[in-house]
C-alpha cells in the first residue's frame, strides 16, 4: 500500500481553522479544583472544567502567543480575541514563523490574508474548535467515551492552572491532557497522547494576558480595507450526502455527525471545471473525523494511508469515487469508519 505524506509546511495548510481560533470562560472567580478518589466527584469536577473551557473561548478577552508542536515541526502564532456585549466576537490570528498569514474574524465572518499572493479569502467559520476552544459538545458526550483523571495544579505561561487528563475508554481514540486557567477557565495548553503516554501534538501559550481591554480597531479596519487585495469567496453549501446515495453511519462508539458540506476543488487542468467535494464531519467531543467524497474522473489520487503526529489519513476507492478519511485518531479507527461506508446510486 502506498504511503501518503501530509503537508507539514504550516498549520495554516490544514483543514480550515482545524487547529485554530478563540478563547475561553465565564466567571473571574476562582473555582476549587476538587481532588478526590470518588469517581462521581472526579467526573463532576472534570465536567465543570470542560464546560468552563467551552464557554470561556467565546466570552474572554485575551492577547498572547502560542506554539504548536508536532514532532520536529514547530509553529508560533499570535492571537487576540475580544468579546463585546453588542457586536459579538472579534479575533486576529497571525503566523509568526514561515510565510506571513493573518486571519481576521468578526463572529463567523473570516478573512484570511495571504500577502505573497495579495489574496484575501472570505468565508464563513464552519467550526468553533480552534485553540484555545474545544469541539462544541456537551461534557456528558465527552465523558461517555473518555475517563477523567484530575492531576492537580501546574503553571503555564506564568498562570496557575488546573490539569485534567482524559483517557479513552477504548482503542479508537487518543488521550488528551488539558491545562486551564484557574480563574477564568481559559485553555492554556492541550496535549494529544499516544497509548504509551508520549506527546503526539501540543498547543501551548508561551505568553498570555487575560482580561485585557477591548481593542478591536485594527481588526475592524483590516476587514473593511481590502483595497489592493484579490478577494475570493469560495462557495460552500450544505449537502445531503444520504440523498446522494451515501450511507455513512459510524460503528465507532461516541462519534456523531455534526455537519455536511460541499466545496469545489480546483481541477488539475485550469481549463476544467471545479470538482465537487462533499465532506461529512463526525466528532466525539474532542476528536474529529472528516470523510471526503469526490469523483474519480479528472482526479489523480491513489489509495494509501499515512500519518503526521496525531493526524492520520486513509484514501480508498469506492467505484467511481475517492473516499478520504482524515482525523486525529488511530489509523484503525479510520479503517473501521471506512468499512461501514456504503453507496447506492440514487434513482
Amino acid at each position: 500500500m502506498q504511503t501518503l505524506r501530509l503537508n507539514k509546511t504550516t498549520i495554516w495548510g490544514r483543514l480550515p481553522a482545524f487547529l485554530f481560533c478563540a478563547a475561553v470562560l465565564l466567571s473571574a472567580t476562582p473555582r476549587v479544583f476538587a481532588q478526590s478518589d470518588d469517581p462521581l466527584v472526579v467526573r463532576r469536577t472534570a465536567a465543570d472544567l470542560l464546560n468552563r473551557i467551552h464557554q470561556a473561548a467565546q466570552q474572554q478577552n485575551y492577547e498572547g502567543a502560542f506554539v504548536y508542536q508536532r514532532g520536529n515541526f514547530v509553529q508560533t502564532s499570535r492571537i487576540a480575541h475580544y468579546a463585546t456585549r453588542n457586536d459579538g466576537e472579534f479575533e486576529q490570528l497571525e503566523s509568526l514563523d514561515g510565510k506571513p498569514r493573518k486571519m481576521l474574524r468578526h463572529n463567523d465572518d473570516m478573512y484570511t490574508f495571504i500577502p505573497e499572493r495579495h489574496l484575501c479569502v472570505v468565508e464563513k467559520r464552519q467550526n468553533k474548535d480552534s485553540f484555545p476552544a474545544l469541539l462544541a459538545a456537551s461534557s456528558d458526550q465527552v465523558l461517555a467515551v473518555y475517563e477523567p483523571k484530575l492531576l492537580g495544579d501546574d503553571r503555564v505561561a506564568g498562570i496557575d492552572s488546573d490539569v485534567v487528563e482524559l483517557d479513552p475508554k477504548d482503542a479508537y481514540r487518543f488521550a488528551y491532557k488539558l491545562w486551564a486557567d484557574k480563574k477564568t477557565g481559559l485553555l492554556l495548553r492541550a496535549q494529544t497522547l499516544d497509548p504509551s503516554g508520549q506527546v503526539l501534538e501540543q498547543l501551548s501559550f508561551s505568553q498570555i494576558s487575560i482580561g485585557v481591554p477591548v481593542d478591536k480597531t485594527a481588526i475592524v479596519n483590516g476587514i473593511h480595507n481590502t483595497a489592493g487585495w484579490t478577494v475570493v469567496r469560495p462557495p460552500v453549501e450544505p449537502v445531503d450526502m444520504e440523498a446522494q446515495g451515501w450511507d455513512i453511519e459510524p460503528t465507532v462508539p461516541g462519534f456523531h455527525k455534526i455537519r455536511e458540506l460541499r466545496r469545489p476543488m480546483a481541477a488539475r487542468d485550469p481549463g476544467e471545471p471545479a470538482i465537487p467535494v462533499d465532506q461529512a464531519v463526525f466528532s466525539d467531543g474532542l476528536a474529529a473525523i472528516s470523510v471526503f467524497v469526490e469523483p474519480v474522473e479528472n482526479n489523480t489520487r491513489k489509495e494509501g494511508a499515512g500519518s503526521s503526529g496525531a493526524t492520520h489519513v486513509l484514501v480508498k476507492r469506492r467505484g467511481d469515487f475517492w473516499i478520504t478519511l482524515l482525523g486525529e485518531v488511530p489509523q484503525a479507527t479510520l479503517q473501521q469508519f471506512a468499512s461501514a461506508i456504503e453507496y447506492k446510486a440514487p434513482k
